[in-house]
């Protein structure tokens, strides 16, 4: 099952400790706006990008709306990644994108 949280409660969680988050929109989407301190994986290369992340951290998966991140949560989970889908992605983040 994957695990999934609330952009309030993600947000919560990014201002109290430093997090990893990976970001899979396109690298132009990601370019016209993103949460500060995401690193841009697109899902479209996913397969062959995925093996940078480190197996042995916790991950927050963001994209648009909550779709392609659920996509690439399953993807990590089912390879042994720690993942957390992040619910609404970045339309729903409350602050200023980057």
């Amino acid at each position: 099952m994957i695990k999934s949280i609330s952009m309030k409660d993600f947000q919560e969680l990014y201002h109290q400790n430093p997090l990893n988050l990976v970001d899979v929109r396109e690298p132009d989407e990601y370019d016209s706006g993103h949460i500060p301190g995401a690193q841009n994986l697109p899902l479209s290369d996913f397969q062959s990008t995925y093996q940078t992340l480190d197996p042995k951290k916790d991950y927050y998966i963001v994209c648009q709306s909550g779709s392609r991140s659920q996509m690439a949560s399953q993807f990590l989970t089912a390879k042994g990644y720690h993942v957390t889908n992040v619910e609404g992605g970045t339309s729903a983040w409350p602050e200023n994108l980057e």
